[in-house]
């Protein structure tokens, strides 16, 4: 009976390497979350400060335009929340060491969010649409290998690719009826 008590007692009492491995894995999530914020954080405030610095296109609500094309607060909020899925995206890919087997992802997502940060001022603010068209299809071309490369890594974050890649669709059929306007 003393034995099986003893047994019990064991089993049920927390040793020192389970005691470790509580706080080995509380430190990782701790690191994961601090991660995941940096990666959602970056890239929607760069987006969201290029917005605020190039306020409203003024030339653009002033144009005649056809019926399909999206009101400035649908273009800034689309654009946000790509920023977003691709910031996830990425840290997805991250999480899984695929910058590190694919070393060519993360000079492509850099190059992805740049492309698409400088095409809101650059059609909305300062008018250069045939410049704005050229840029959103390499951005989608980066959105693409982004897609390829992602796809390899974590199935997940290449599902998070395809709304960024019918939003930059959008765009660029956008930008090409902006230049015969």
């Amino acid at each position: 009976m003393a034995m099986q008590t003893l047994q019990h007692w064991s089993k049920n009492e927390p040793t020192n390497t389970t005691m470790a491995k509580q706080e080995t894995k509380k430190t990782e999530s701790k690191r994961a979350i601090q991660s995941l914020t940096l990666a959602i954080v970056v890239p929607v405030s760069l987006t969201m400060s290029i917005i605020f610095m190039f306020g409203s296109g003024h030339k653009y609500q002033a144009m005649d335009k056809p019926f399909w094309f999206p009101p400035l607060w649908l273009i800034h909020s689309a654009s946000l929340g790509s920023s977003f899925l691709m910031g996830f995206a990425a840290w997805l890919v991250c999480a899984h060491s695929g910058f590190h087997t694919h070393p060519d992802a993360l000079p492509l997502y850099i190059a992805q969010v740049s492309l698409s940060i400088v095409w809101d001022p650059l059609v909305l603010v300062i008018g250069a649409r045939f410049l704005g068209l050229l840029f959103c299809v390499v951005n989608i071309g980066t959105l693409l290998a982004c897609y390829y490369y992602f796809r390899k890594v974590n199935p997940f974050a290449k599902d998070l690719v395809k709304p960024c890649l019918a939003w930059t669709g959008y765009l660029t059929i956008v930008s090409f009826k902006l230049i015969f306007i």
